[in-house]
């Protein structure tokens, strides 16, 4: 070989090897931490059901906050998730009139499936199921005193992260949960309110 030809060799040998390691710094997998930070929406479905044997109608309304996950990544495909945020604050509509609210936390932890984990793909699509523990607080009523039981319920999850480097990736994500809760008012049984919410939030990933 050619003394010529050696700066030239191992400059490619170096450039593969930074490649390389870019690549596999790069790649999802097994052993990432990661939070996710962003603005979500809770939007509860359209029915919630009816208090007072039907007499009266809920409507819950929408409302965004901050909030926030924490997870890691066991498996190159697998890992878990852990919603979490400020206490939503809902307006609660009875038969049309504004007179009641409440306050709620609703943790949310889900076991995910990445389908292209493990490789170098900028765009990591996920998608998860899991459980739901609602506390409700800071109940409110102009006609009476309202109270909410705290719930448990199932919960389903879509996202994506779109890789900006190897730390920073822009998130889009949602989640539906199944949120019951039986209502008391002035301390009588009153009904159910359904508000099984799609939950939309949208921000930055960061892994650590």
């Amino acid at each position: 070989m050619r003394k010529a030809a050696l700066p030239t060799l191992l400059v490619s040998t170096v450039a593969a090897a930074a490649l390389m390691t870019s690549s596999q710094a790069f790649a999802y997998g097994a052993g990432d931490f990661f939070t996710r930070v962003g603005v979500a929406k809770i939007a509860p479905t359209s029915d919630n059901g009816s208090l007072a044997n039907g007499a009266l109608s809920v409507d819950v309304q929408d409302e965004t906050n901050f909030a926030f996950t924490l997870g890691y990544r066991f498996h190159d495909k697998v890992g878990v998730e852990l919603l979490a945020a400020l206490p939503f604050e809902h307006d609660i509509h009875l038969n049309g009139a504004n007179i009641a609210s409440t306050k709620h936390l609703p943790p949310t932890l889900t076991l995910q499936y990445y389908p292209l984990g493990g490789t170098q793909s900028r765009v990591q699509p996920y998608v998860g199921a899991g459980v739901n523990y609602t506390f409700f607080s800071d109940e409110e009523l102009t006609i009476g005193d309202l109270e909410l039981d705290d719930s448990w319920g199932a919960a389903g999850q879509v996202g994506v992260d779109l890789l900006i480097d190897d730390h920073w990736a822009l998130n889009a994500a949602a989640w539906y949960i199944d949120i019951d809760t039986d209502a008391s008012v002035n301390g009588a049984a009153a009904g159910t309110v359904e508000i099984d919410p799609l939950v939309v939030m949208a921000g930055l990933s960061y892994r650590f």
